[in-house]
């Protein structure tokens, strides 16, 4: 029987799974665990599991009724105990004052966790001097989350009668203390609000590595908001996110770099580059951009499951033009330093326009934050995928500041991939979801990552009935064909793939792939009519400009014939 190794990944994994014989069949494939990695593991697995469920307090604006109904369905989704509930008369715009921050929010915020007994402070949390180095004044807490329901302002704006000791020193770029509220919040565990406000705080808990140690007893409070441009857009994003978990986050991944080497930018592509490679060994079809240009309007950007790139100010490329295909629980980033100026707007900056699209999580900021004060993407998907933490977790791990410029935007809880895989798989094909191939395709793509032949996942595909008819499947066979030297095959797989009714960017994908292949077996009446057909196909950009000059270089062959 031919072994498929299928990694342990995610966070909840299933201990029958790992404590057993550490495999799982596929038709006459087997899912292995190997056993030394599942004793590894057991003890570690047995004590997260046994934690109790992240607890959640959901905050929203009373003088919005919108806001109100994203929290009800929020609340009723997440079935969350009753005390987990709070409203707040708060400015109604997306910016508020630092003293309506300071008396409408913070303050009611804290007489509130001390009243339901969900925080328990030092006793001399109100009046000791603040020091980072300090102990957090929170000693225990009730929760770990803060979810800001669409209507609670988004930046709190810099107070310029403001004056505080030590500032001098700071270089002039950081003499600011405007701030997003979900960053400011994020801090109030460290010292109930009483640090500086001016530039920005160090996260103690940047790059951590356990889950748990995300805690407001370790002085961070996980804040998210469910936001957008519409209330109805910030309700989906739950139901987005509880479809994700229940049936997988799939799709493809996509990372835009800008073929950076050296200098002071350098910082953002290596981020990019590592996430590109996190995201490829966990199994996700990759495709990895370094080259200046972000990706334009003809760009085939297909069945979006994630991406991150920069560096445009507003929305631009295969995200404006058309529509894209995000599938649900797409998590997308773009690295700008306004992407959440605003996110009531669905045309402006990119997190705005991203939720608008299908969207289920992102982030952003609101003021200049400087390169160093932007989440480390590397950080961040690593966490979300290969250590399946949630959302919430991932993005205040990745994330070097507090008090500072950065707001989340999605369910906090969302666990894409808490699953374990091989339990996900079973219930897919239990349900007879066609989502079932796009998890094939994960195992084809964690084989070839640890070492496997192209031939051995070919025989993979061929043996699995759900290729026959899917276009996600049949696409991967065909480029596993070419990469074994077989074009004929692999123009056999994809003409399979676009007979089986493909999205319109991956039939464009395909059309790409095809043509090329044609031109090169030399198939000259093909290959026009093909080069043709993407000529017809493609809006204004550099891909119509190359297909237009491949298109002219195959009329002349034709002719000179």
């Amino acid at each position: 029987m031919k072994t498929i190794v299928h990694p342990l990944a995610g966070r909840n994994q299933r201990l029958a799974v790992a404590a057993g014989n550490g495999t799982f069949s596929i038709g006459n494939f087997q899912l292995q665990i190997p056993r030394t990695a599942a004793a590894t593991l057991l003890l570690l697995l047995a004590a997260i599991l046994s934690a109790p469920a992240a607890p959640v307090l959901v905050l929203y604006n009373s003088a919005s009724e919108d806001s109100k109904g994203v929290a009800a369905h929020y609340f009723a989704a997440r079935k969350l105990p009753g005390d987990r509930l709070l409203g707040l008369p708060l400015p109604t715009g997306e910016t508020m004052s630092r003293a309506e921050f300071r008396e409408q929010l913070q303050e009611p915020l804290l007489k509130a966790l001390g009243e339901r007994a969900l925080w328990k402070t030092r006793p001399d949390a109100a009046t000791r001097e603040f020091n980072p180095t300090n102990a957090p004044a929170v000693t225990e807490s009730q929760i770990r989350y803060l979810v800001l329901c669409h209507g609670v302002p988004l930046r709190i704006a810099p107070d310029t009668n403001l004056t505080e000791p030590g500032t001098d020193k700071l270089p002039p770029e950081l003499r600011r203390n405007e701030a997003a509220v979900d960053s400011e919040l994020a801090a109030l565990p460290l010292a109930l609000g009483r640090h500086g406000l001016t530039s920005a705080l160090p996260n103690r808990n940047y790059a951590a590595t356990n889950p748990a140690a995300l805690h407001p007893t370790n002085g961070i409070l996980l804040v998210a908001r469910l936001d957008g441009p519409s209330a109805t857009i910030a309700r989906g994003l739950v139901d987005k996110a509880m479809q994700a978990e229940r049936d997988g986050l799939w799709g493809r991944a996509y990372f835009d770099a800008r073929g950076i080497t050296s200098g002071g930018y350098l910082t953002g592509d290596e981020w990019l580059r590592k996430a590109a490679e996190t995201v490829r060994r966990f199994g996700f079809e990759t495709a990895l951009d370094d080259t200046e240009p972000t990706f334009s309007a003809g760009f085939p950007l297909s069945q979006v499951g994630l991406y991150a790139g920069w560096y445009d100010g507003n929305v631009s490329g295969p995200f404006k033009a058309g529509v894209p295909e995000f599938l649900p629980g797409a998590v997308a980033y773009h690295l700008h330093s306004f992407s959440a100026h605003t996110l009531r707007a669905s045309d402006k900056n990119w997190c705005g326009p991203l939720l608008a699209r299908g969207v289920t999580a992102t982030m952003g900021c609101v003021e200049e934050p400087f390169l160093a004060g932007t989440p480390d993407l590397g950080v961040f998907f690593h966490r979300l995928t290969a250590a399946g933490w949630t959302f919430g977790e991932a993005a205040w791990a990745a994330s070097g500041s507090l008090s500072w410029q950065t707001a989340v935007v999605g369910d906090p809880l969302y666990q894409p991939f808490g699953r374990h895989p091989a339990e996900l798989h079973a219930d897919l094909i239990k349900r007879r979801s066609p989502l079932v191939a796009w998890s094939h395709l994960r195992v084809v793509n964690l084989n070839l990552a640890q070492g496997t032949s192209a031939a051995e996942m070919v025989g993979y595909l061929n043996e699995q009935a759900e290729t026959k008819t899917s276009p996600v499947l049949l696409e991967k066979l065909g480029d596993l064909q070419l990469k074994l030297e077989k074009p004929d095959l692999a123009l056999e797989a994809w003409d399979k793939a676009l007979a089986s009714q493909p999205t319109p960017q991956q039939r464009i994908r395909l059309l790409l792939a095809r043509a090329e292949a044609l031109t090169k077996l030399g198939r000259d009446v093909l290959a026009l009519a093909a080069w043709q057909q993407l000529a017809n196909t493609l809006p204004p950009s550099p891909e119509l400009d190359r297909v237009n000059a491949r298109l002219e270089e195959a009329k002349l062959k034709f002719k000179a014939k």
